[in-house]
């Protein structure tokens, strides 16, 4: 028995209460001393009770229980008791039973005399565990004297109020220091830590302390995280304990934390709180009166002028929150200043406090270690099964568990323990990773500021709205949201019930960006209007070079009869005419991006175009000018004709580039198509009637609606199935062919077919949180990511825009000093040029003709079209760098469970002993079946289900007296096996002995048939043999006592793993390892970190060494290999170790994905050196070093040549799609 005697149980009560806060006598004797006393269904006349006058008196007069008690023995029916001398209680107990008076201040408002201030005193002193009481009628408050134990303030105040008063608590002073919080939190530092034995010492000791919550002990860290309530227990008390423990060899440091946390170390705080309704001040009067009431508040000054208070409190006792609730709640519009400081600051950042409550609360789990569905129903069913779990979300993609927790009961440093016993790897996530849910809504029938505001107003006044904000001029509003707090349909409705129309504003930008329909709009309409001008421009130059035939004698094509103006002809003027609408109309496009790219400092294609452009045009402009002003004779030859050619074919590459450029997107284009845009919401009534129904958009389905999906549609979330049977296509997300049912607790994608019959599903993932937005973003994060070889192409292109500018000025330059140093050079092939325009010819054409858009496209072209192509194959590759690492491969690993098997047993074989027990083989299996449909081994799963399929029937015999020896086998008795060998369809049998007679069971190994006195003879023992040499188990069966068949079990070895790793030897990758069975080496019974080691030890000898594993224990080695491939079915993956998962679980997409590798790869190459070709040879061309063998380009012929370019680039990548 305990040393306390009867007041142990009061002890632990008082520490465990449920809010840690006083509790009543009454409550005391009825949970802790009625089993000590024996009152029987008779009031308890104890010393505890209020029927005992001896021990009533005693707790009224002090506060502390009565300590003489006599020893004497009680017996309780079998159990013998004695009580001992407690004068030693308060010290055993501390501070928990020295409690002996508190004291309280309420304020009193109504007392009007004396007469007053008597019947407060005499109605507050007649109560149970008050002490003393003074009532001041000048100051209106009562100071009162009471036993924490036996009552409470404010039970005090509910007295005072009952008697007509207004009373108000104004603080709260006791022998125990005021604590911050219930309970606080923090994070020890402990040094000396080594081994396990270490955690469970500190573990046991610091949970047996009284005011000790919760312990969490991380030997890596070498910390402790502990939860206290800081009214019962110090830090300093808790560094001795552990210092203390044997063999005294901890170092526990406090970082931040000062001897006590308390209000008394907490300096006052100030907040601003805005009030609008205040009218005179009487208003101010009637808010400075209220708050300053409240407990905690020093001080409060409201400015009428200002339309604002200033609140000077305890942070520990009230908060900004509440001071701005309560004026509120007098009727005035109240918000927090956004300028105020943080009431948390004085805390220091190492030590977390958290103010609880008996609130619901929510925490994120990372969870590792799930490969399928079932693993979420198992983590979902049994932390459901642990008293304080509200509710459990698993997103198996995501690998994130959401728990709803009772904060009295758990924490989620025990959530995590509590998975991690299931076997999955588990640890709480940051808070930051949790994202508020944000609506932007388009609000119609605002006609003013004050619309704006009373919207706003209500929305921050409603419980889980963070932000809100409303534009008056663009009728939109942005609100950010709780979600657990308040749905995106109840904020829409919060709106409605104002008197606006509101509407829900979908961002289709995504959308656009991935078919590039913006872009293909904008570049058609620059090329179809530079077209209009560019065919008459065209036509002109056919004019020309025919005029220029006709008119040799008069030195061009441009004759003196042809002027309208002097130095002005007709020609030039229609060139200028043309030229000028295109040049800042047809180009505007073209000028927008090139001034963006200036403005950042970087040169791209844009500010060559624009440059060659502008230097045609303007020195064409200016030589005209000149030429009128001069009177000219001859009108001048000009570019006139360049910026139309330039623009119509530049803007026809850029059309034609960004339509292939859609059909590099589309695999990622056609995964976001199956969204379902709209969805049928249920409101449900008993049996699962539907009461009503509300389509609504899928951006507004919160979690736990009921969804309607009507046969042919999409489901609009993932779920799971309450009601009704259907099928469902999920070809397009996980690969698989084959229609899945769906049943009564199967789960649903979002973007899956519902094939045939209505269901009703329970969203359980919605909005980005569904496996579709998961493949999604991780296929656009793939086509965004850069290859290793992009970024050198990045680099180059950044040097090249650059570069171009300088050879085109040399150009210039050295055409210059060669006209005038040797013009017969220039005046042997153009005669009639004079040397300044074939100069600025040249330059304009080098600008024209560079094109380091085929560099830049030829690398993310091919990253697209190739991870595009994997994605429509079901191989969904992270980006570019996994896609260039595939073909380096000179090593695969591969994970044998689950991968080179099916992961699941199957019977491979059943030899029946007909000389021993001449039953015939489906009477066996019927009686075989019967007797493991009520095993829960693995095992015996497996022979069941072989049983049922070999017989065609879903139900079997009866099974009684079953009984199940771990590491031997079953032993049980059957019957009803004629009535189902009868009834089987696939059975002939007529011939039974007996109507239904009964069969005595063994199934097992060899020594549980020996146990059961049965000989396993040699030839039987040979033929076991020989099947668990091959890795498989034999099981033995005996019916009746007699030996008669034996059953092969073994994980079967996929079709395609043989054809796999064939074909890989074939691509001459020769390293194969398997953990597991021999194909070329083994390692087996490998652990994780020697799985990693074995990849570490192939990298070593300079090998890139791929990884294939289910995801689940493989998860190590797949993230430290050169290229970790997860495998297996839909959303069964582990795709945060993998660079490539693969959708469907066939191994043969190993070695798609390596082909689709080295094909991606090739094809940049060939990308690469066709870019780095055609400007090698294009710019000198254009810059006229081949004029003397007669080459020579015009700028419009350069401006072709560079479109072409591009888009052959484009057009290459796409060739990887056949």
């Amino acid at each position: 028995m305990s040393k306390l005697g009867p007041f142990s149980n009061l002890a632990k009560f008082i520490s465990k209460s449920p809010d840690n806060g006083p509790v009543s006598r009454e409550q005391l004797c009825m949970e802790d001393c009625k089993p000590l006393c024996r009152c029987g269904p008779d009031p308890c006349v104890c010393s505890f009770s209020p029927n005992s006058k001896d021990g009533s008196k005693e707790y009224k007069e002090n506060g502390s229980p009565p300590e003489n008690w006599a020893p004497e023995k009680h017996a309780f029916d079998n159990l013998a008791y004695e009580p001992i001398d407690h004068s030693g209680l308060k010290r055993n107990l501390g501070h928990q039973l020295a409690v002996k008076e508190s004291e309280v201040k309420i304020r009193v408002q109504g007392m009007t005399c004396q007469s007053c201030v008597r019947s407060i005193e005499e109605r507050i002193g007649s109560l149970e565990g008050v002490v003393g009481v003074q009532v001041s009628l000048s100051d209106k408050e009562a100071s009162l004297k009471f036993n924490p134990v036996m009552i409470t303030p404010d039970v005090l105040r509910k007295h005072i109020e009952d008697m007509g008063f207004d009373a108000s608590l104004l603080a709260l002073q006791s022998q125990l220091h005021p604590s911050v919080a219930d309970c606080s939190e923090v994070t020890l530092g402990v040094e000396g830590m080594h081994c396990g034995s270490c955690v469970k010492n500190i573990t046991e000791t610091l949970s047996e302390v009284v005011g000790v919550n919760s312990v969490f002990v991380s030997l890596e860290k070498g910390s402790v995280d502990l939860r206290f309530d800081p009214s019962l227990l110090t830090l300093e008390t808790v560094k001795g304990l552990l210092e203390e423990i044997p063999p005294g060899n901890f170092m526990v440091s406090i970082p931040g934390w000062n001897s006590r946390l308390n209000s008394a170390s907490i300096p006052p705080q100030t907040v601003t709180i805005g009030i609008e309704g205040m009218t005179c001040n009487s208003c101010v009067q009637a808010i400075e009166g209220m708050v300053s009431q409240r407990v905690g508040v020093h001080a409060i000054k409201v400015n009428l002028q200002e339309k604002k208070g200033i609140v000077t409190f305890d942070s520990s006792l009230t908060s900004p929150e509440e001071l701005r609730a309560a004026i509120e709640d007098m009727g005035f519009e109240a918000w927090l200043d956004q300028g105020c400081e943080n009431i948390s600051e004085y805390i220091p950042h190492t030590v977390k406090i958290i103010f609880l409550d008996r609130e619901t609360r929510k925490c994120f789990v990372h969870v590792t270690g799930m490969t399928c569905a079932s693993c979420v129903a198992n983590i979902e069913k049994n932390l459901l099964k642990h008293k304080g779990i509200k509710s459990v979300f698993v997103a198996l993609m995501a690998g994130k568990a959401e728990v709803k927790y009772d904060p009295g009961l758990l924490d989620p440093a025990q959530i995590v323990q509590l998975i991690s016993r299931l076997g999955f790897g588990a640890s709480v996530m940051e808070e930051n990773t949790v994202q508020d849910g944000v609506l932007n809504l388009s609000v119609t029938g605002m006609t003013c500021a004050s619309c704006v505001h009373n919207i706003e107003s209500k929305l921050m006044r409603t419980k889980g709205i963070l932000e809100a904000s409303v534009a008056l001029a663009t009728n939109k509003a942005h609100v950010k949201f709780d979600p657990d707090l308040i749905g995106s349909r109840d904020i829409v409705r919060i709106i409605e019930g104002l008197g606006f129309g509101v509407s829900l504003i979908k961002n289709k930008g995504l959308n656009n960006t991935l078919d590039h329909q913006e872009e293909i709009r904008q570049w058609k309409h620059s090329f179809l209007f530079s077209l209009v001008f560019g065919i008459p421009v065209m036509g002109l130059m056919i004019y020309m070079m025919v005029m220029d035939s006709q008119h040799k004698e008069h030195g061009g094509s441009m004759p003196v009869d042809q002027n309208i103006l002097p130095g002005l002809s007709i020609i030039n003027l229609a060139f200028f005419l043309l030229c000028t609408p295109v040049q800042f109309l047809g180009g505007r496009y073209f000028y927008i991006q090139a001034y963006r790219s200036l403005r950042h400092g970087v040169a791209n294609m844009d500010v060559l175009i624009v440059l060659a452009t502008t230097i045609a045009y303007v020195y064409s402009f200016i030589v005209l000018i000149v030429a009128m002003i001069e009177g000219a004779k001859q009108s001048p030859l000009t570019f006139f004709d360049t910026p139309p050619m330039l623009f119509v074919f530049i803007a026809l590459g850029r059309w034609l580039e960004h339509v292939a450029k859609s059909k590099t997107s589309e695999a990622l284009a056609k995964l976001m198509s199956l969204q379902a845009t709209d969805a049928t919401i249920v409101t449900l009534g008993r049996d699962n009637t539907i009461i009503r129904e509300e389509q609504v958009s899928v951006e507004l389905v919160q979690r736990g609606d009921v969804v309607k999906v009507a046969p042919g549609g999409k489901f609009p979330v993932d779920g799971k199935v309450i009601e009704g049977t259907s099928m469902a296509d999920e070809s397009l997300i996980t690969g698989e062919p084959m229609p899945v049912i769906k049943k009564p607790g199967s789960c649903v994608i979002a973007g899956s077919i519902n094939a045939h019959g209505a269901l009703l599903v329970e969203a359980t993932h919605v909005g980005a949180e569904t496996t579709l937005s998961q493949i999604v973003k991780l296929v656009e994060e793939a086509q965004t990511s850069k290859a290793p070889i992009q970024q050198l192409a990045d680099k180059l292109s950044g040097y090249f825009v650059p570069f171009i500018v300088v050879i085109s000025v040399l150009t210039v330059v050295a055409w210059l000093i060669i006209g005038f140093l040797d013009f017969e050079v220039v005046a042997k092939y153009f005669p009639v040029k004079v040397i300044v325009r074939f100069a600025f010819q040249a330059s304009i054409t080098v600008l024209s003709i560079a094109c380091p858009c085929s560099l830049g496209l030829a690398t993310p072209t091919a990253v697209m079209v190739g991870t595009g192509v994997g994605a429509q194959n079901g191989i969904l590759i992270k980006g570019g760098e996994p896609l260039e690492m595939a073909h380096k491969v000179g090593a695969v690993m591969f994970d044998k469970t689950g991968t080179i098997t099916n992961g699941v047993p199957q019977v491979t074989r059943v030899l029946v002993l007909w000389d021993r027990a001449r039953l015939p083989l489906r009477k066996v299996l019927a009686v075989v079946g019967t007797a493991e449909a009520s095993s829960e081994h693995p095992l015996g799963m497996a022979v069941a289900k072989h049983c049922k399929e070999e017989l065609g029937t879903e139900t079997l015999g009866y099974c009684h007296d079953f009984q199940a020896v771990p590491g031997c086998g079953i032993s049980c008795k059957v019957s009803n096996i004629e009535d189902l060998l009868q009834n089987s369809p696939k059975t002939q049998e007529t011939n039974t002995s007996a109507a239904n007679p009964s069969y005595s069971v063994l199934i097992g190994n060899r020594q549980w048939m020996m146990r059961n006195g049965l000989e396993v003879t040699a030839d039987v023992d040979d033929a076991m043999s020989s099947h668990e040499t091959k890795g498989q188990t034999a099981i033995l069966v005996a019916i009746d006592g007699v030996l008669c068949a034996m059953l092969a079990v073994a994980d079967t070895v996929k079709e395609e793993s043989a054809l796999a790793v064939h074909t890989l030897r074939c691509m001459y990758i020769q390293h194969m390892h398997i953990f597991g069975k021999a194909i070329q080496k083994v390692f087996a019974e490998v652990l994780p970190s020697h799985k990693v080691a074995k990849v570490q030890e192939l990298q070593e000898r300079g090998l890139k060494v791929a990884m294939v594993g289910d995801g689940v224990n493989d998860s190590p080695a797949l993230a430290h290999a050169d290229l970790g491939i997860a495998i297996g079915t839909g959303t069964d993956v582990a795709i945060e170790a993998a660079d490539i998962v693969l959708i469907r679980n066939d191994l043969l997409d190993v070695v798609a994905s390596i082909e689709l590798s080295k094909k991606t790869v090739q094809r940049i190459r060939i990308n690469f050196v066709f870019a780095l070709i055609y400007n090698l040879l294009g710019i000198p061309i254009a810059a006229g070093v081949f004029m003397p063998v007669g080459i020579v380009l015009q700028p419009w012929m350069g401006s072709v040549a560079m479109a072409a370019s591009s888009v052959s680039v484009v057009l290459s990548s796409l060739l990887l799609r056949l």
